[in-house]
């Protein structure tokens, strides 16, 4: 985990910063590369997938292409919550597929130095550990930074890849 941190680093292409789209997940907030995001929009009408695993949605239906929707509170094992004005789906790219994540706020984007960018703490072991990248650190706030790829497991890729072949719903208008 910590060379891939450090490849993360080392991969900002040369530049001292690197820029992080933030939000919030529960109480706590988290970040991501803002290269690996397509875009954030509201969350749209959910189709329900019959026996994918607990933390997928469904999928949505955003311009004609059929994406998997992964809710980062059932992943995180917190609480789900329903209904929230602030709640964005974050629409990004993950191993060549496109997936939305369900977060309660996007609250910024923001820049961090490479010496700001630490690799998690090893100590951090158990359920979930494997999600995060980094540790991004200025004066007393700390944001974990998701390795996105981990988000699901080789196997939940493979179903994932399942999700993407149902055909998209006719819409009507």
């Amino acid at each position: 985990m910590i060379d891939k941190a450090v490849k993360f680093i080392d991969d900002a292409g040369g530049q001292q910063e690197v820029q992080l789209a933030c939000f919030r997940v529960g109480s706590e907030m988290y970040a991501l590369d803002i290269m690996r995001i397509k875009e954030i929009i509201r969350p749209l009408k959910l189709t329900p997938v019959p026996k994918s695993p607990p933390f997928i949605e469904g999928v949505i239906n955003l311009r004609g292409a059929v994406i998997p929707v992964v809710d980062l509170r059932k992943r995180f094992d917190q609480q789900a919550v329903s209904g929230d004005r602030k709640m964005r789906v974050i629409i990004c790219a993950l191993s060549g597929r496109i997936v939305g994540l369900t977060v309660d706020e996007v609250t910024e984007v923001r820049s961090y130095s490479r010496k700001e960018v630490q690799p998690a703490p090893q100590f951090l072991k158990g359920r979930g550990s494997q999600f995060f990248l980094a540790v991004c650190r200025r004066d007393d706030d700390l944001v974990m930074l998701l390795d996105l790829e981990k988000i699901l497991s080789s196997e939940e890729k493979i179903d994932l890849q399942r999700i993407d072949e149902v055909p998209a719903a006719p819409r009507t208008h």
